[in-house]
């Protein structure tokens, strides 16, 4: 068997248990157990965030991959976790929680002038997309102006996703964070606004990058003459010899 007709299999992530580190135990924390008759408002919100902070740090042992995404949103708890000790207003929890998707909107649009378009970096999983493949089909039938056309495109809905997505996080913490910061009132609204902003903020933009990357599909379908099929590596089959 040829050495390059395996690709090295990086684990898939948990979901389940991406959920419950990072939406359902941080939540139980910060509503149910920040009371002073439990762990009070300083230790609540330290131990609510030790739990993404620890799942961070188990996934990348486990799979040996992290992104731009990945450390935005390690420093993003770190963010929280600061400013909740240091008791500052409702308001700086808000710019904070608009802060990280603009900086991300505003990243993707810089990187289109680079080698290296955070587009491409979000949208396309090599473990999933033969780039290669693109690449060479793109080379052949000599497309590419019109391939990072398509990648400006994306890049433009992508940095527009994240604007929205800031201004739906800032107006979900000024609508949710009404008690003073270090109360177990404070962490509760923390709490709750932790839950909210999946099916509020993730869910929608979740959607929204479906949406761009089926799009790119397409494009890069019509430039390159290939399928979907072709582009997307194939499960191994045990049962075939390589050549």
């Amino acid at each position: 068997m040829s050495p390059t007709s395996t690709r090295p299999s990086v684990p898939r992530e948990n979901l389940w248990l991406n959920l419950i580190c990072n939406i359902a135990l941080p939540t139980l924390v910060l509503t149910k157990l920040s009371g002073e008759r439990w762990l009070g408002p300083a230790g609540g919100l330290i131990v609510a965030l030790a739990f993404p902070l620890g799942y961070g740090v188990y996934d990348f042992v486990r799979r040996r991959r992290v992104n731009f995404l990945s450390i935005l949103g390690f420093l993003g708890t770190i963010a929280t976790g600061g400013l909740g000790l240091m008791k500052l207003s409702s308001m700086a929890f808000a710019i904070k929680e608009a802060a990280m998707p603009t900086l991300i909107g505003a990243m993707v649009l810089i990187s289109q002038r680079t080698s290296r378009p955070l587009v491409k970096e979000l949208l396309f999983n090599e473990q999933v997309i033969d780039l290669a493949r693109i690449e060479a089909a793109l080379a052949e039938r000599q497309v590419r102006p019109a391939f990072d056309r398509l990648l400006n495109r994306a890049s433009g809905w992508l940095a527009l996703t994240f604007l929205l997505s800031a201004v739906a996080n800032f107006v979900l913490a000024r609508w949710l964070l009404q008690s003073a910061p270090g109360t177990p009132e404070f962490n509760a609204e923390l709490g709750r606004m932790n839950l909210l902003s999946w099916p509020v903020i993730a869910l929608p933009s979740t959607v929204m990058l479906m949406i761009i990357l089926w799009r790119m599909l397409r494009g890069i379908e019509v430039l390159t003459g290939l399928t979907t099929e072709d582009v997307l590596h194939h499960a191994q089959n045990p049962g075939k010899k390589a050549p």
